[in-house]
């Protein structure tokens, strides 16, 4: 059984002691520690627990740009944002600045379970009525990505031959494996293909790449 291990930001003490408490009753989840979003010593807290997934609450002043920095401090962590807040400009921000999942507070801790252990296999979750701003603003981010002189351009050789599998629709441990390289170092070139297109995610780097002419190879064929 895989296990989730868990990093909870956030600056309601009680709420996160409660919520870890209630997590640690769930076999395939590990709360390795929580800690509040301003504290210093985040940074080196994410670098020692090397946290799967990141739930992180977007409420406090100054916590936006949080998701991109935990991401550059440990790059195979996903990220949740667990707030209490709705707001469609933070929502949009959070999407591009690379959070998987968007949970709200008063969402039962079954949903969010599910939550996090999709996180991890890949999957995003944004509610509803959130969802269609946010895919409305990524798609425009891939028109404008799109209209760029070649955009797959700034890649290296090893890049394009991570997007090309992503275009083929194959998983990261299947690219790892044809590749030769760890999940681990798909992870990070994942990253680093998102941040030279100019994208938030995956389905974006694919649409621009297909835009731009890369095909990938179906699974079977040489």
């Amino acid at each position: 059984m895989d296990v989730v291990r868990l990093l909870m930001v956030d600056d309601h003490l009680m709420l996160a002691e409660a919520l870890s408490a209630r997590l640690a009753e769930v076999p395939d989840l590990w709360v390795v520690g929580h800690c509040p979003t301003g504290d210093p010593r985040l940074p080196d807290l994410v670098r020692q627990s090397r946290p799967d997934v990141i739930t992180l609450d977007l409420e406090p002043a100054g916590a936006g740009r949080l998701v991109r920095r935990l991401q550059e401090v440990r790059p195979a962590a996903e990220v949740v944002v667990l707030t209490g807040i709705r707001d469609v400009r933070k929502a949009v921000e959070a999407a591009r600045d690379g959070a998987a999942a968007w949970v709200p507070k008063e969402r039962g801790i079954e949903r969010l379970t599910e939550v996090l252990r999709g996180v991890r296999r890949g999957q995003s979750w944004y509610p509803p009525d959130l969802l269609g701003p946010v895919l409305r603003e990524l798609r425009e981010d891939v028109v404008r990505a799109g209209q760029r002189n070649g955009p797959l351009d700034a890649l290296s050789d090893r890049e394009r031959d991570v997007l090309a599998g992503m275009v083929a629709g194959k998983r990261g441990a299947q690219i790892a494996g044809e590749l030769l390289i760890s999940t681990e170092t798909v992870r990070t070139h994942t990253r680093s293909i998102l941040a030279k297109l100019r994208v938030h995610s995956q389905l974006e780097a694919v649409s621009v790449a297909r835009a731009a002419g890369l095909r990938g190879e179906p699974d079977g064929e040489p």
